[in-house]
C-alpha cells in the first residue's frame, strides 16, 4: 500500500509542507485545473505540476482526474473529438510517468450532497445527504453547489443539457461508456498507464440521471466492456458504502483477485435511514463500515496500490474545502496506517 492525500494545487489551504508531514505519507493524488474539460493536457504542465511535489519529497501517484466531457456520456456526433484530446492526454500523462488516471462517468454532477457543513454532536462538521432534502432541490436554482462540479456552465447551458440526457437511458449510458472505453485503453496500454473509474457517487439516480457504477454486478459488467488489465477501478468505500447490500471487503477480496483495484478510497459513513447518511471519522465504530475489515481484506489480496484517506470532518476550527481538510483526513491515515500495521504483525 502507498499512502497518499489529495491536493488541489496552490491554491489549497492544505499545503504539500503539511501534508508531507504526516506519518507514512509517500503520495499525491492531484490534478490540473486550469485546463477546460475536453481539451489536451499539455505534457509540460503535467511535468511542471509533478516536479513541484517532488520538490517536497513526495511523489504523485494518481491524476484524479481527468474529466470525461459530457458529449462522450452522452453519444453525440462531436465526442470524438474529444475523445481524440483524452487519449492525447493519457499519453501524456504516461510520457510524464504517472501510473493511474481515476475518472467517474457521472453524468452533469459529480459527488452530490444534501448539506456541506451539518454539525454532529461533537462539534465537527461533515457532508451529509438526505434523499428527500435532494428531491425537493432544483440543480439549475444554483442553490447548491459542490466541490468537483463543473460551474462553468453558461445561463441556459445547464438546463440544455439536463434536457439532451432526459433522453438518454442506463443502457445508452453503458453503451457510451463501452465506446470511450475501447477507444482509451489501447492507448493506455501503450502508455502504461492503468485507468480507474470511480463509483457513482451516491450510487443511485440524482436528478432524473441515469447513474451505473453502483454494485457488484454492474462493477463487473464494466471490467467485461473491455478485457485490460488497464481497465480497472478506483474501489472508493465511502460511496459505495452508503448502500448496505455493497459489501466492501468482500468487494475487495473479489476484485483484488482480478487485479482490477488500481486506486483505493477509504472513509466511513454513517447510514441514517434509506438513502440517507452522513460522512463521519474513519474509525469503525464511528460509522457504518468496519474499516479494519476493509483494510484486512486490502492487506489480504496484497495491495500495492495507492490509497488515501477519503473525505474527512472539518474539526479543531478548520475552514477550508468541505470534507477535504487537513485535520480529519491526517487522522484517517494515521488510524490506517495503524490498522495495516497491526494486520500485518498478526497475520
Amino acid at each position: 500500500m502507498k499512502m497518499t492525500f489529495r491536493w488541489y494545487g496552490d491554491n489549497d489551504k492544505v499545503t504539500l509542507e503539511h501534508i508531507r508531514q504526516i506519518p507514512g505519507m509517500v503520495g499525491i493524488v492531484s490534478a490540473i485545473y486550469d485546463i477546460p474539460v475536453g481539451e489536451v493536457w499539455p505534457l509540460r504542465k503535467i511535468i511542471q505540476l509533478k516536479e513541484k511535489i517532488e520538490a517536497k519529497g513526495l511523489t504523485l501517484e494518481v491524476i484524479e482526474s481527468v474529466p470525461v466531457h459530457e458529449d462522450i456520456k452522452l453519444g453525440l456526433p462531436t465526442r470524438d473529438k474529444y475523445i481524440d484530446n483524452y487519449q492525447e492526454t493519457i499519453r501524456n500523462l504516461g510520457k510524464a510517468g504517472i501510473p493511474v488516471v481515476c475518472y467517474n462517468f457521472m453524468p452533469v454532477f459529480d459527488w452530490t450532497r444534501s448539506a456541506l457543513d451539518y454539525e454532529l454532536k461533537d462539534g465537527s462538521n461533515v457532508l451529509i445527504y438526505d434523499e428527500q432534502t435532494v428531491l425537493k432541490m432544483n440543480p439549475l436554482s444554483g442553490d447548491l453547489e459542490l466541490p468537483g462540479w463543473d460551474t462553468s456552465y453558461k445561463k441556459g447551458e445547464l438546463e440544455e443539457l439536463l434536457n439532451k440526457y432526459q433522453k438518454i437511458s442506463e443502457e445508452d449510458l453503458w453503451n457510451n461508456l463501452e465506446y470511450f472505453l475501447k477507444a482509451i485503453i489501447p492507448v493506455a496500454e501503450e502508455a502504461n498507464v492503468k485507468m480507474a473509474i470511480h463509483p457513482d457517487d451516491p450510487p443511485w439516480s440524482i436528478f432524473g440521471l441515469p447513474r451505473i457504477i453502483t454494485s457488484k454486478e454492474n462493477l463487473i459488467r464494466f471490467i467485461n466492456l473491455v478485457d485490460s488489465p488497464n481497465n480497472g477501478l478506483t474501489l472508493c468505500s465511502g460511496s459505495l458504502g452508503v448502500n448496505p447490500q455493497n459489501d466492501i471487503p468482500e468487494l475487495i477480496r473479489f476484485f483484488g483477485k482480478k487485479n482490477k483495484i488500481h486506486f483505493a478510497h477509504v472513509r466511513n459513513v454513517k447510514i441514517t435511514g434509506e438513502k440517507c447518511f452522513e460522512e463521519a471519522s474513519h474509525r469503525s465504530e464511528d460509522g457504518s463500515l468496519d474499516i479494519y475489515e476493509i483494510i484486512k481484506a486490502y492487506h489480504e489480496i496484497g495491495f500495492n496500490g495507492p490509497l488515501r484517506p477519503d473525505h474527512g470532518r472539518m474539526i479543531w476550527g478548520e475552514t477550508g474545502r468541505p470534507g477535504y481538510g487537513l485535520y480529519d483526513r491526517a487522522l484517517g491515515a494515521t488510524y490506517i496506517n495503524g490498522i495495516w500495521e497491526a494486520v500485518e504483525k498478526n497475520k
